[in-house]
């Protein structure tokens, strides 16, 4: 039994922070994954960075109502699930992410949740679980399932290794570069083609 396991951002939702860098004028929060590997550490920056700029979960929210999935991806993600369960594995939040799942036809999410006061600031995050998305293939194949897994930054890079089969897409160059033996795609047609030959392997 074949399960795929997605990222988020960058596969079929553009990057929330970059989109809200561009929405402040603040380039700082263009920051992502792909610069920074330690999500963690990558997250306590941004809610510090917040904090110092006066801005909160309700700024984020409202770049969010505007953005719209990636072109392409709820039409990708709609054949895929007439060949295998689908499930999107993100370091986002629930708080970001249920406007875009919405858009997308609300396919499942794993993913985290922040802790807010009572003014609206962003005070942590909370992480469903440590290394996140590598447990989670884990725990799917210690339940009969062989994983197959897409992604475009480092912190993709673990549950794709893990997995019975892994792509990067629309991942930068230097990823690229430092990863030449997984396969790379840019095209949603190219990497649904790749999820089908490889589930039936």
């Amino acid at each position: 039994m074949n399960i795929a396991c997605l990222d988020m951002e960058g596969i079929v939702t553009p990057e929330i922070w970059i989109a809200f860098a561009e929405a402040t004028g603040i380039p700082e929060f263009k920051r992502t994954t792909r610069d920074e590997p330690d999500y963690d550490k990558l997250m306590r920056w941004r809610i510090d960075l917040l904090k110092e700029k006066g801005l909160g979960l309700r700024e984020i929210q409202e770049v969010i109502a505007t953005i719209d999935p990636l072109e392409g991806a709820k039409e990708f993600l709609d054949e895929l699930k007439k060949h295998m369960q689908v499930i999107i594995l993100s370091d986002t939040f629930e708080e970001f992410a249920q406007p875009l799942m919405a858009k997308l036809g609300w396919p499942t999410i794993f993913c985290n949740s922040l802790d807010v006061s009572e003014d609206g600031f962003i005070t942590s995050h909370r992480m469903r679980c440590a290394d996140s998305k590598l447990t989670t293939v884990r725990g799917l194949q210690s339940i009969g399932y062989d994983t197959i897994a897409t992604g475009d930054s480092y912190n993709d890079l673990d549950m794709i290794r893990a997995s019975k089969a892994g792509f990067l897409f629309r991942s930068p160059e230097k990823i690229r570069e430092d990863n030449p033996d997984l396969p790379a795609f840019e095209e949603y047609d190219d990497l649904l083609e790749a999820f089908i030959k490889a589930a039936s392997l």
